[in-house]
């Protein structure tokens, strides 16, 4: 008979061992390969939002006061040191301009009985805007250019169906207090001027912003913005980047822009002390600089003047992945902060790891409204 050909039980068992290798080596490096793979798309999404969130607190830091006249350049922003529940908290920015439609009305006559504004002919004519559409349910401020009426300005609203003369009429709309449920910075009130005042006032749009950061998702821990999980787009979510704004009628706006930030640090220069030179960034001073209800006027001017004089501010934005890195092995080095907090502005560092990786954004934006002077001058 024929030998039969075959392999042995030894020969077997060498095979499939081999075998067993092979596969395991093949499962080791696809986990491998899909645990980077899942930590380079978490670092990439949060790189996309740190990025977002320095484009837009940067644009409009940058803006800060346009439209608006140097004389009260100390309203132009507001910041807050350590805005949240816990010592390091990040800060807050407010700030107020016109910064999407730019707008530059003058009042030929104002009468206060009736807080009636007319307007100087063909001033309607000179704006790309629909009248009356446009002109209804905005906030505005009014600012006098008298040189007797310095430090008057207030904020005004015109309701629906309060713009009258469009289309070759006496241009002229009611104007009565304006109306915000987001405080403006420095608490910018009436400044119960004669109606005289605001006679070769100018008008323009009023918008008030404040970016913050949410890091614990309670909305208790953030009293002055009155939040509610679910209304006005507050979302409670912890390391929400939000800008809180209002809409056209003045109801407040929480804005998400950005998730996954850990922290977002400000810190400003200017000629503080007024010699003639930067004086170098430093923290808001909430002491010494925040406007509060109960400043006398010397208090409150002394204020205004070194807020107007800050021309510069930095800009940290510090960005942590959602979820521990899965593919970390070994021990980090504790001199590159990649998977612990590091050290921003004045907030302190973490004491050690928790393998979230962090992306770290510093940008220092020029007040162009106030180192240019790009303002309306008041003349016609």
């Amino acid at each position: 008979m024929k030998k039969r050909e075959g392999f042995t039980l030894v020969e077997l068992l060498i095979g499939s061992s081999i075998m067993l290798v092979i596969i395991f080596g093949a499962l080791s490096m696809f986990v491998k390969s899909n645990k980077i793979s899942v930590d380079h798309q978490q670092l990439a999404e949060v790189q996309h939002d740190v990025r977002s969130a320095m484009y837009f607190v940067s644009r409009d830091v940058r803006s800060a006061g346009v439209g608006l006249l140097p004389e009260i350049a100390g309203y132009f922003l507001e910041g807050t040191d350590g805005h949240g529940p816990n010592p390091e908290s990040p800060d807050s920015i407010k700030l107020m301009g016109n910064y999407d439609d730019q707008l530059n009305l003058r009042i030929e006559d104002y009468q206060g009985a009736s807080a009636t504004a007319f307007l100087y002919p063909w001033e309607i004519e000179h704006n790309p805007y629909d009248c009356p559409d446009y002109y209804e349910n905005k906030i505005y401020i009014i600012i006098a250019t008298k040189s007797e009426c310095s430090g008057c300005f207030a904020l005004r609203f015109i309701p629906e169906n309060q713009m009258h003369g469009c289309g070759g009429g006496a241009v002229h709309f009611n104007f009565p207090p304006g109306q915000s449920e987001l405080n403006p910075p420095g608490g910018l009130t009436d400044t119960n001027c004669g109606s005289d005042c605001w006679d070769e006032a100018i008008v323009t749009i009023c918008q008030i912003k404040q970016y913050w950061l949410d890091t614990t998702g309670n909305p208790a821990d953030y009293s002055d913005l009155n939040l509610t999980v679910g209304q006005d787009g507050y979302l409670g979510i912890a390391n929400t980047l939000y800008l809180t704004t209002t809409d056209e009628i003045g109801g407040i706006m929480h804005l998400p822009l950005a998730q996954n930030i850990e922290s977002l640090q400000f810190q400003y220069n200017g000629d503080l002390d007024d010699d003639g030179n930067l004086d170098g960034f430093i923290d808001w001073d909430n002491n010494n600089w925040t406007i509060n209800p109960g400043d006398d006027a010397a208090t409150k001017e002394a204020k205004l003047e070194i807020i107007a004089r800050i021309r510069q501010v930095k800009i940290w934005v510090l960005g942590r992945t959602e979820r521990p890195f899965v593919s970390v092995s070994g021990t980090p080095s504790t001199s590159i902060h990649h998977y612990r907090r590091p050290a921003v502005a004045n907030s302190s560092p973490a004491a050690q790891d928790d393998k979230h990786r962090r992306f770290l954004l510093e940008s220092t934006a020029n007040i162009r409204n106030m180192s240019l002077r790009i303002y309306n001058d008041g003349t016609r």
